[in-house]
Formats: C-alpha cells, sequence, structure tokens
C-alpha cells in the first residue's frame, strides 16, 4: 500500500480506538467520584488511594515492550481497549475500597497500554510535521466523544443507576477493541522497533519534563473534580455539565495546540501551559469560589493539550528504532511520582488541601524553568531520519 494509504487506514483506526478509549474511561471519571461519595461511602484517603493504585499500571507501561515480542503493537492496542472497558463494566458492581481497587486496576491496565501504544503508532507512522496534527486531531475527537457521553450520563444516571452506566460505557469501549481486533493498519515499511527499555542521555530533557508532568497532572486528576463535589458539593450533573463544557472547549483547542506548535515550536507551546499551571493550581489553592474553581478546570485540561509538545520534542530528537522503547519508558517515568503522589496528598488533604495544590503549582514551575532548555536540546540536531 502507498504511504497516504496506509496513514489513512492507521489514523482511522487509532480514531476508533480513542473514540471507545474515551466512552469507557471519562465514563468512569465523570461517575467515580460522587459514586465512591454516595455509594462507597469513601474519604479522601481512600480515593487518594484508589487514585495511586489507578498509576501503578502506568508505572509498569515498560512491561509492554515486552508484550510485544509475542503480540503486534496494533493488537495490543485493541485488546487493551477491550481490558479497560471491562474494568469500568465491573466497576459498578463493587462499590467497597477493594472492589474499585481491583476494576480501578483493571481499567487502568488497558488504559495505560493503549496510549502506549496510541503515542508509539502516531509517531511511527507521521511524519514530524503530521504527528502533532494528528495528536491534535485525536485529542479533537477524544473532546467530541465526551460530549454524548456526558449527555448520557446526565439524562440517564438517575434512571439508570451507577451499575448500569458502567456497564454500558464499558461495553461501547469492549465494543471498539473488539472491531478493532478485526483490522491490520500496520505496515513492513516502518523501521523495526527496539524491544528493550532505552534509557539514553541524550533524552534526559525529555525525561525530565515527563517526569515533572506526570507528577503535576496526577494532583489534578486525583483531586480538581473531588474538591469541586467535597468542598463547593457539585452534584453528578453539574460535574457532568462542567465536563461537557470542558470537552466542547476542547474540541476546538486541542487541533490549535496542534498547529501551534508546528508554528511557534515546542519551547513557545510548553512554556504557555507551564506559566498558566502555575497560575490555575495557585487558584485552586487560594479560591473560594465554587464558580471559580469550575473555571479553572477547564483552563486546567486546555493548557493539558500542549503535553503533546513533549512527544514531539521526542520525536525530533529520537532515533526511529527508539519511538516505541521511548513512549513505554516515557509512561513509566511520568508515574513514578504519580504512584506515590495521590495518596500523599490524600494524607495532606486531611490538614489543609490548600497544601496539595500549592505543591502542584510549584511543580509547574520547575516544568517552565526547564522547558527553556527544549530550544538548545533542538538544535543539537535531529537525530538519524
Amino acid at each position: 500500500m502507498d504511504d497516504a494509504y496506509r496513514r489513512r487506514h492507521m489514523y482511522l483506526f487509532l480514531l476508533v480506538l480513542v473514540v471507545g478509549t474515551q466512552v469507557g474511561f471519562q465514563g468512569w471519571r465523570t461517575l467515580f467520584n460522587n459514586f465512591a461519595v454516595e455509594v462507597g461511602g469513601l474519604s479522601g484517603f481512600d480515593v487518594g488511594l484508589i487514585q495511586s493504585v489507578r498509576e501503578v499500571p502506568g508505572f509498569l507501561a515498560l512491561t509492554a515492550l515486552y508484550l510485544l515480542l509475542i503480540i503486534r503493537e496494533h493488537r495490543l492496542a485493541a485488546l487493551s481497549v477491550c481490558v479497560l472497558g471491562l474494568g469500568v463494566a465491573l466497576a459498578g458492581l463493587l462499590p467497597t475500597t477493594a472492589g474499585l481497587v481491583f476494576t480501578t486496576l483493571l481499567m487502568s491496565f488497558g488504559f495505560h497500554y493503549f496510549e502506549t501504544m496510541n503515542q508509539s503508532l502516531t509517531l511511527q507512522y507521521f511524519s514530524r510535521a503530521e504527528a502533532p496534527l494528528v495528536m491534535g486531531r485525536l485529542r479533537g475527537a477524544a473532546a467530541l466523544t465526551n460530549i454524548p457521553v456526558g449527555a448520557a450520563i446526565f439524562f440517564l444516571a438517575r434512571a439508570v443507576g451507577y451499575t448500569g452506566m458502567f456497564a454500558l460505557l464499558g461495553g461501547v469501549a469492549v465494543a471498539a477493541g473488539l472491531w478493532a481486533m478485526t483490522r491490520d493498519p500496520s505496515s513492513v515499511d516502518i523501521p523495526l522497533q527496539s524491544k528493550r527499555m532505552t534509557l539514553k542521555a541524550r533524552y534526559w530533557l525529555y525525561y525530565v519534563l515527563t517526569f515533572l508532568g506526570g507528577a503535576r497532572r496526577q494532583i489534578f486528576v486525583a483531586f480538581a473534580v473531588f474538591l469541586l463535589v467535597q468542598r463547593f458539593g457539585y452534584s453528578i450533573e453539574q460535574v457532568t455539565a462542567l465536563f461537557v463544557l470542558n470537552n466542547v472547549v476542547n474540541f476546538f483547542a486541542a487541533p490549535m495546540v496542534g498547529r501551534a506548535v508546528n508554528r511557534f515550536g515546542e519551547r513557545a507551546v510548553l512554556s504557555v501551559e507551564y506559566a498558566g499551571l502555575t497560575l490555575v493550581f495557585a487558584g485552586y489553592a487560594l479560591t473560594d469560589s465554587g464558580l471559580v474553581a469550575g473555571a479553572l478546570y477547564v483552563v486546567n485540561n486546555v493548557l493539558y493539550n500542549a503535553a503533546m509538545a513533549i512527544k514531539t520534542f521526542y520525536h525530533k530528537i529520537a532515533d526511529p528504532a527508539d519511538i516505541a522503547s521511548g513512549m513505554a519508558v516515557g509512561f513509566t517515568i511520568n508515574h513514578i511520582a504519580a504512584v506515590i503522589i495521590p495518596l500523599l496528598g490524600g494524607l495532606l488533604w486531611l490538614a489543609d488541601h490548600r497544601i496539595v495544590f500549592l505543591g502542584a503549582a510549584g511543580l509547574s514551575l520547575a516544568s517552565l524553568l526547564f522547558s527553556q532548555l527544549v530550544s538548545s536540546e533542538l538544535a543539537k540536531g535531529p537525530a538519524r531520519a
């Protein structure tokens, strides 16, 4: 097949899996906090524990390299989405802390393995100019998918109940994974990928930015919505409405960020992201307004789209054979702190929730400082094309 057909085939394959993943994962995120509080009666510490456990599969993402010895990347991507859907479907049946730990682990293994394969396949099959555009479009499609998911939860949650909603949303993800299992969008022309963990000194800045991003991101994931529910009393309908608004905004913002990476470069895009996040997290800590906190949540997600610039930065400095390894190692580095921080944050939350968000502001400031070195690393010249 020619290059254009190969890229279209891979794009459609990834698009279907991204949509399936988002139906399951966004549905889980929307329902989880209210389900944990209203049905499970979980405390902030319990939620922090579960969120810490949720990041263990991300820490183990490098094990995907060993699975690639027995299964091809696109097959692992499809299988991972099936596993994600199964974890979501079972969540409503097990409302205890132990039960949610189990189903969250299952869901998370599927999510993190798919994201590793998704990013790897995108960087392998699309050029350095195309990759940020494709990432932006896929993130835009994910945001668009989240809108009907939010609408369905908003109108059906009370009638169907948590158990039914988890089962329905997980089932859609499983169906997408099963469809993808019947497809083969791969090409023999793609450089053979290394099947071992590769750590190279010239990738050091990619590793540092990835580590800081993981630590900061997990504070947001674990506690931003929990802040809205516990401190400001957001109902399931209000959380869902906020998610819908967030995804409408990101449907337009994500492709724009992809174009901005090509126009202004990684350093400029990352600088805007990190400066903005420093202010956002400080705002979380200081605000006494639920409306302001909700607005900060939307701004936070818009800025998070810029994280794709870390991947495109790596794409420009990496050997072609290191793409799959780099994505797997990156996920593991991203989750070193993420395994610990939600649990630590849960403990700090008991003392004062502001400490948690001020810590995230400090991490954002550190990222801003390191991001100023991106241009100098790129100036050393690209890796082998």
